[in-house]
């Protein structure tokens, strides 16, 4: 039993850890609310929004044991805020023309080109119509090619080494489309499926590294402005996006009109990365985004080995505009 004198020094401390975690919560979440991404390490954090429910909710306990009344209002408000923006971003809905065409779309991070075996073999196994790799450096696109080229004779690429690589792999007959410019590889191409034009966009801006932020949020720009640009048309835009929908870079992004393919299926949560604590902990930041001529029916997340990401598989349905 602790000493009557040990208390107040308990109950200061117990106030000071709350007040503290608290504190950060709120920046982040202040953020949020804005309508802003900050600066470091906000963009960071709010990857793992959902997760600081956690600091959240020691701070309540702590502040419940001390009987700091103020810091218990001020936890229930965060953590009011937090369910309130777990809730799905974005437009849903079902297209109203007929359907013509159905579609199974995989996108890949394979770090490195580490897990090109891996994603051979997902890709035997699953049978994909379209495949977005990305960090595909030279050894992993010449693979690709070598293996995969009889069931996807379509590719466009930007050749790179290391983290630069990427490649869309297409059993549709593919045409020239400018790539969209960043740090790494962001091929691009139109795509005829069975007689519907669809333009095909991968996705992978630098990641909000300390240092690299601006870079981040000006390169998940440039996919905004193509999006916006592609407003009205028939479009995928599909990879390792380097955010979630916590992101206010993103959130401009699916303002566009674009819709989750994740979200329609009802796994608008499901963590992608890092693939070592998914799917217990993590983050979405892998997406296929599409217009409002396409619907989702499924969106699975897969484990590849050799890669810090999770695989992405949808099936999905191009309805003629009504």
């Amino acid at each position: 039993m602790s000493s009557p004198a040990k208390r107040p020094v308990r109950r200061r401390a117990g106030i000071w850890i709350a007040a503290v975690l608290f504190a950060v919560v709120s920046v982040v979440m202040g953020c949020r609310l804005a309508d802003v991404d900050g600066i470091t390490p906000v963009p960071q954090f709010l990857a793992f929004l959902p997760w600081l429910v956690a600091p959240t909710g020691v701070g309540l306990v702590l502040g419940l044991f001390a009987r700091w009344w103020p810091g218990v209002v001020w936890s229930v408000v965060l953590l009011g805020l937090l369910a309130w923006f777990i809730e799905p971003y974005g437009k849903s809905g079902e297209p109203g023309g007929p359907a013509v065409a159905s579609l199974r779309v995989l996108t890949s991070n394979v770090e490195f080109g580490q897990a090109t075996g891996a994603l051979i073999d997902t890709v035997r196994r699953e049978r994909p119509d379209l495949v977005f790799v990305q960090e595909c450096e030279y050894t992993c696109d010449a693979e690709l090619k070598r293996t995969l080229g009889g069931t996807h004779p379509h590719r466009r690429a930007v050749e790179g080494g290391g983290s630069a690589g990427s490649v869309i792999l297409s059993r549709f007959p593919l045409r020239a489309a400018d790539p969209i410019p960043g740090t790494m590889g962001m091929p691009g191409a139109v795509a005829d499926v069975r007689g519907h034009a669809v333009r095909l966009q991968l996705a992978h801006p630098m990641p909000p590294l300390p240092g690299q932020v601006d870079v981040w949020r000006r390169e998940l720009g440039a996919l905004r402005d193509f999006a916006a640009e592609q407003a009205g048309g028939t479009t995928l835009l599909a990879g390792d996006f380097n955010a979630s929908q916590d992101h206010a870079a993103f959130r401009r992004i699916l303002d566009t009109g674009l819709r989750d393919a994740a979200r329609l299926a009802g796994d608008d949560r499901t963590p992608t990365w890092p693939a070592r604590t998914a799917p217990t902990l993590g983050a979405q930041i892998d997406h296929v985004l599409l217009s409002s001529d396409f619907s989702a029916q499924t969106a699975r997340f897969l484990d590849l080995a050799d890669t810090d990401h999770r695989a992405l598989l949808v099936r999905i349905t191009l309805h003629v505009r009504p």
